[in-house]
C-alpha cells in the first residue's frame, strides 16, 4: 500500500545551510549523503512525496563558495525513491527544479490541508478553512504554530529537515500531530465541528 509524506528545506548542495541551521554534518557532501539515505530509508518506490520548497542550491561553476554546488537537480532527484511533487520555495525559481506548484490543496483523512513554503501563505487561501497547513521556510525557528482568523483555528505544521530529524513525515505521523493538538485545544470542539461541516 502507497503511503503519503511531506518534507521541506532539503537544501541539497548548500554549504552554507549547514552553518545557518546548525546541522550537525560536516560538509555538503556529507550532508546530502545523509538527507538522501534517510529520505530513502523511509520512502517506498510506490509512496509520494510532498517537497514543501527549497529543494537544492545550484550555483554555476564561479559562483560564490557555500551558496551551492553546480548540479542539477534531475541528479539528486534520480538518487530518490518514490513520486516527488515539488511545491515551489523561494529557492526554487533558480535551481533547477522548475516546479510551477506554488501551493497544494488536499483532503486526506477527511481533513482539508494547505501545503505552501512560506507559513504567512497559510489558511487564507480562497476564503476556505484548511485546518491543517503544512509549510517549510522556518527551518529551525518552530514546528507547530496555531494561527487563528474569524474564530477558526489552524495549525502550521513545518515539515522541513531541520525539525523532523532530517527525513519525510508520513501521513500517520502528521496525522497524530494534528489530532494531538485538537484534543489538546481549548476550542476543541468549535475545531471539531468546523472539519465535520468542512465550513467555507
Amino acid at each position: 500500500m502507497a503511503n503519503l509524506f511531506a518534507t521541506s528545506d532539503l537544501h541539497l548542495g548548500h554549504a552554507n545551510i549547514i552553518r545557518y541551521t546548525n546541522r550537525p554534518f560536516k560538509n555538503v557532501e556529507e550532508m546530502d549523503k545523509a538527507l538522501i539515505h534517510n529520505a530513502n530509508m523511509r520512502v517506498k518506490e510506490e509512496d509520494t512525496v510532498l517537497h514543501v520548497g527549497d529543494f537544492c542550491f545550484k550555483n554555476s561553476l564561479n559562483g560564490k563558495e557555500g551558496e551551492g554546488l553546480p548540479i542539477h537537480s534531475k541528479n539528486y532527484i534520480k538518487q530518490l525513491t518514490g513520486r516527488w511533487i515539488f511545491i515551489r520555495g523561494n529557492h526554487d525559481r533558480k535551481n533547477s527544479v522548475d516546479t510551477k506548484i506554488e501551493r497544494l490543496v488536499l483532503k486526506v483523512g477527511g481533513i482539508d490541508i494547505n501545503v505552501c513554503h512560506r507559513p504567512e501563505d497559510a489558511v487564507v487561501q480562497d476564503d476556505k478553512y484548511y485546518p491543517l497547513n503544512l509549510v517549510g521556510h522556518v527551518h529551525t525557528n518552530w514546528h507547530t504554530k496555531e494561527i487563528c482568523k474569524n474564530g477558526k483555528y489552524s495549525l502550521l505544521l513545518n515539515v522541513g529537515v531541520d525539525v523532523n530529524k532530517f527525513m519525510p513525515l508520513a501521513f500517520d505521523e502528521i496525522k497524530s500531530i494534528f489530532d494531538r493538538w485538537i484534543s489538546q485545544h481549548k476550542d476543541r470542539k468549535n475545531i471539531q465541528r468546523l472539519l465535520v461541516k468542512g465550513i467555507k
